[in-house]
């Protein structure tokens, strides 16, 4: 359970402050009742009532207002529904490192297989698209169930300079946006319009994001502001970090489909010329994937790569609801209220 405005938990804060205005005007009483010139004779006049009678009311009612408060704070709960409409975006490392030759024939050949492979075992319902991102990214097919097109998307991907882990997770949420209205775009980073209210924590969209990446974001958004961008939407990320820490030398694995619309001559490859590596980011990766409900996996051959693609979980892709449960906090207070005005009267009749 969450809570819309938890701001109106403050009121809670009237409870001690009833009971302790009831013991005072409990001990009052008392006082007054000194005055009697025999209190034996005082309480053979009195009624009989047990403690329980007599405190019991009150405690009904201090119960009914509490839950009063608490339905003001508007909570709600998250509830799964089933749903046909599923989203999955894959977003690729396209950077030249992604062209090492550690993984036969390349990594860039082996990813490419494996997403294949993946684009094939899904089901007609499941809709993906193809981001891809060097030193900046590109929605190179926007969400469908057309196992063609995806495929000739993937043999199309071609390697550039630098590497936008951001860039690529914001790209794949405007993907998400472009079918899903209950989903905010980004435009350059930025919110496109109003900034959405957070989802409540654990409700999530029908729509995922597979990034996969052999090293460490040198360019564009950090991957964790990215990924507060997607959390806020309730979109998960899972992170695939992938290759070995051999610093082999690479192939061609196609011309530069990428421009480096940010300068910096041959610098930013994913690590350089030199080693060609740094080494992939797990910190970086683990953090995007825990901040959005995701899960980081590590593949240091192609082989590795096809298990994890086989093991994501496709079957928790369901469409979460916030369902608010105010009337029934509401429902309850008024029930609590009316029953402790009823004992009262009953209990102890007006004379």
């Amino acid at each position: 359970m969450d809570l819309l405005w938890p701001g109106f938990l403050v009121l809670l804060g009237l409870i001690p402050i009833l009971i302790a205005t009831y013991i005072w005007i409990l001990r009052r009483r008392s006082r007054f009742a000194v005055r009697y010139s025999s209190l034996s004779l005082l309480r053979d006049a009195l009624p009989k009532h047990s403690g329980l009678r007599r405190h019991l009311p009150f405690a009904m009612f201090l119960a009914g207002l509490s839950c009063l408060m608490l339905a003001l704070t508007r909570p709600v709960a998250i509830v799964s529904v089933p749903t046909t409409d599923t989203t999955v975006i894959l977003a690729i490392d396209a950077s030249r490192s992604m062209c090492s030759t550690d993984i036969k024939p390349n990594r860039m050949g082996a990813a490419k297989s494996a997403a294949q492979d993946f684009i094939q075992n899904q089901n007609s319902n499941i809709k993906i698209g193809i981001v891809v991102f060097a030193g900046f990214a590109a929605i190179i097919q926007p969400p469908t169930s057309d196992h063609e097109l995806l495929s000739d998307a993937v043999d199309r991907i071609e390697t550039g300079r630098r590497t936008a882990i951001g860039s690529g997770i914001l790209k794949s949420i405007d993907a998400i946006a472009e079918i899903n209205k209950r989903v905010p775009p980004v435009a350059d980073g930025t919110i496109a319009g109003v900034v959405p209210t957070p989802l409540p924590k654990g409700a999530y969209v029908p729509a995922i994001i597979i990034v996969l990446t052999d090293g460490v974001s040198n360019v564009g958004m950090p991957p964790v502001e990215a990924a507060q961008q997607a959390a806020n939407r309730g979109i998960r990320v899972y992170t695939i970090g992938f290759g070995t820490d051999a610093a082999e030398g690479f192939s061609n694995c196609g011309r530069s489909g990428f421009s480096d619309p940010f300068g910096g001559g041959g610098q930013g490859f994913g690590g350089g010329f030199g080693g060609f590596r740094r080494g992939i980011d797990e910190e970086t990766l683990k953090e995007v994937a825990s901040l959005t409900g995701g899960e980081y996996y590590s593949a240091a051959s192609a082989n590795d790569l096809l298990k994890v693609f086989q093991n994501l979980p496709m079957n928790i892709i369901t469409q979460h609801e916030t369902m608010e449960i105010s009337v029934f906090f509401t429902a309850i207070a008024v029930c609590l209220v009316a029953l402790a005005i009823l004992l009262s009267f009953s209990w102890h009749p007006m004379q």
